[in-house]
Parts: C-alpha cells; sequence; structure tokens
C-alpha cells in the first residue's frame, strides 16, 4: 500500500535571545494558533522583499497584499499618510501586530515597498489617485 508522504514544513528560526520581541515561543505554544507567518523563512522573507521591491503597477502591489494576507496572515495597509504627501515617506504603511512576525520583517517590509515605489513612482501617483487626491492635479 502507498502511504501517506509528509513534506516537513520549515518554519522560521527563532531570533537569537533578546534580540527580537516576536513572540515565536508563545505562539508555538499555544494549541489552534495560526502559525503561518512562521513559515516566512529568512530565504523566503528575502523573495517577499525582492518582490515588494520590483512592482510592475498598483494591481501588482494590490495582488502582493492579498497574497501577504493569504499565505502569511498578515495584512498590510497603504495609505496617504495624514499630512501632505510630498515624498514616498508622506505614504503611510501599515502592518498588524501580529505574534510571530520579527521585528526586522516588520521594518522591512515597509522598506521594501518604498523601494518598488521609488522605482516605479506611477505606483505612488496611482496610489493617490484611487484615494482620491489627484482628482484636481
Amino acid at each position: 500500500m502507498m502511504e501517506a508522504m509528509t513534506i516537513p514544513v520549515q518554519l522560521r528560526s527563532p531570533c537569537p535571545p533578546g534580540a527580537c520581541i516576536c513572540g515565536r515561543d508563545p505562539l508555538l505554544e499555544t494549541p489552534g494558533a495560526d502559525l503561518r507567518i512562521l513559515l516566512l523563512t529568512r530565504q523566503e522573507e528575502k523573495l517577499l522583499l525582492d518582490r515588494l521591491e520590483n512592482l510592475k503597477d498598483l494591481a501588482d502591489l494590490k495582488h502582493m497584499q492579498r497574497k501577504i494576507f493569504d499565505q502569511l496572515g498578515l495584512r498590510v495597509d497603504i495609505a496617504p499618510g495624514f499630512n501632505e504627501v510630498r515624498t514616498m515617506r508622506g505614504i503611510a504603511i501599515q502592518i498588524d501586530d501580529l505574534p510571530g512576525l520579527c521585528r526586522k520583517t516588520r521594518q522591512s517590509i515597509p522598506a521594501a515597498i518604498r523601494r518598488g515605489l521609488d522605482k516605479n513612482p506611477q505606483i505612488a501617483f496611482d496610489l493617490l489617485n484611487s484615494h482620491d487626491l489627484l482628482r484636481d492635479a
């Protein structure tokens, strides 16, 4: 008879003690917890950041937001900031506080998105326009 093959799931390795406040260990100890964020290994994170730096258009950015949520359970909200938007820093990128999300990853995802917007400013203009900020321009 054929036995079911199980592919071992590779989880993100723990951060050095005291270097991060991600809460990885309590998350692993919680029965029924959503462990999808721990599937983002350091190698997968590099691929994700590279993909975010090379966005094609606003639809691609929205697609990546959905994909990040579906696969990792991580919500990334991108919108014009509260004050005037003069540079890419004026675009607010919020990441939900999620147990298991490494502090460095929490910082590197918005940085990669901003680098992608810098490479392709049309995405930022389309984002502003989708929030009705350039209607009179």
